[in-house]
């Protein structure tokens, strides 16, 4: 059963991530903050972890580069990592990161399910 981790704090989000990937084999965990995704994946060690480039406190890009960075001294385990971007121009951001995958925004229902596939 596949844990998933998801960092947003709009609910939209929450609503089409959940409506994408919840069946009865997937969890689905929610932060609403980039600083608590970290936390978060001590607790429950998911098995993909998707961040929204856009949240409060800390975007998606710099809670790639914490979970990167805390997986290089062994803190957390190596996790597979999907950034939800505002816009195709964001790419490079997505790749300077480190993520293992991208989709832009706004996205459908089979496009995340098929990049949350391909990453579990």
């Amino acid at each position: 059963m596949p844990n998933i981790l998801l960092a947003t704090d709009a609910d939209w989000i929450l609503d089409e991530v959940d409506a994408a990937l919840s069946d009865g084999d997937t969890r689905l965990f929610r932060v609403r903050a980039g600083i608590d995704v970290l936390g978060a994946i001590d607790q429950i060690t998911p098995d993909l972890v998707i961040l929204d480039e856009q949240i409060g406190n800390m975007g998606g890009i710099a809670a790639c580069m914490a979970i990167r960075n805390a997986e290089s001294v062994d803190r957390i385990p190596i996790t597979a990592v999907l950034l939800l971007l505002d816009r195709a121009h964001d790419i490079f951001q997505a790749r300077r990161c480190d993520a293992d995958g991208y989709i832009v925004k706004p996205f459908d229902s089979m496009k995340l399910r098929r990049a949350a596939t391909a990453l579990l």
